[in-house]
């Protein structure tokens, strides 16, 4: 795809806040063609019109991923109007804070309806399609969370880990369809309104535990696949050197993480237990203004020095054990 993209047509969900609003717009500075889906019609309305004001063309229907027959119309009238869909962009997602034996399991599903059968449904709609046209892109936002667990966010954290299981099937199945890329994206946090929409049964509100990135820089991750597809891609510093932290020291990084987010994941400020925006949808916006308050309050980071060293000693830990499980083969 050219830089300018004029001549995509991509088709994005969760596209009335956050990354994916913030992705639409990128799309359409590159003068995309954009299929805007999410639950609340009045903003992918005022998305869109961003879209238009920012030079690209723009076109939103309601849809609720959780449902497959919705997801499988918002591919029909994008494809029957359009003419075609080069990318889909799976990033409609939402969040639920609590214990996972206390929260109510009605909600937990829910999250994974969204968040995972979502994905999937998307994946079933834009494949058949791509396989009709010999090419196209996938992609599935999953979030760093779908390498190292996080406590109280059970459900978001069971989904994200299966939205990167499922990308790398899709990856193996498509082996017969060299033009289809599936590309994963996994962003650490982002100022995003997730936090304040999601739900809530821990009786504090909830917040980042770290610095957020833009959801813009997300976006720009996502639009650089689109160009040059990729497996993964983590954004966002310590993604990927948590990962291989963890492969060293799997146990220090469970205790470390755990204990950090029990500091840091809430506010000291109490709130009532909800549902937040799992059953209807919360006013849209890209962010959630949490870059304004990290940068007076600064909360610490894990030291970028430990994480270097740990990642450097798992390169030939990882090497070692390749060499021993191909030489067993």
């Amino acid at each position: 795809m050219a830089t300018d993209m004029r001549d995509c047509v991509a088709v994005v969900t969760g596209a009335s806040s956050g990354i994916g609003r913030a992705t639409a717009q990128a799309l359409a500075r590159r003068g995309a063609e954009v299929v805007l889906g999410a639950r609340s019609l009045g903003d992918l309305e005022a998305a869109a019109e961003e879209c238009r004001q920012a030079g690209g063309r723009a076109h939103v229907i309601a849809v609720d991923v959780a449902d497959e027959g919705q997801v499988k119309e918002l591919a029909d009238r994008a494809l029957s109007t359009l003419g075609r869909i080069d990318a889909w962009i799976n990033n409609a997602g939402l969040a639920l804070f609590g214990r996972a034996e206390e929260v109510p399991i009605e909600a937990f599903r829910r999250v994974i309806d969204v968040n995972l059968m979502g994905t999937v449904h998307g994946a079933r709609a834009a494949i058949p399609i791509f396989r009709e046209q010999g090419e196209g892109t996938l992609v599935n936002v999953a979030s760093t969370a779908a390498s190292v667990g996080e406590p109280f966010s059970s459900a978001y954290v069971a989904s994200k880990w299966a939205v990167r299981g499922f990308s790398e099937s899709l990856r193996m199945e498509l082996a017969d369809a060299p033009g289809i890329a599936v590309c994963t994206v996994l962003p650490t946090y982002t100022d995003t309104p997730l936090f304040q929409h999601g739900a809530n049964y821990t009786g504090r509100a909830a917040q980042p535990a770290g610095d957020t990135q833009p959801a813009a820089e997300v976006a720009e991750a996502i639009i650089s696949l689109l160009q040059r597809p990729r497996r993964e891609v983590f954004v966002g510093i310590n993604g990927r050197g948590l990962e291989l932290v963890k492969a060293v020291v799997p146990a220090r990084v469970e205790e470390r993480m755990g204990r950090r987010l029990e500091e840091r994941q809430f506010q000291d400020r109490s709130a009532t237990a909800s549902a937040g925006n799992l059953y209807a949808p919360a006013p849209g916006a890209v962010s959630g203004g949490w870059r304004r308050r990290n940068s007076a309050a600064r909360p610490r980071r894990m030291p970028l020095t430990a994480i270097t060293i740990a990642a450097l000693a798992a390169v030939p830990l990882g090497l070692l054990a390749w060499r021993q499980v191909q030489g067993r083969t």
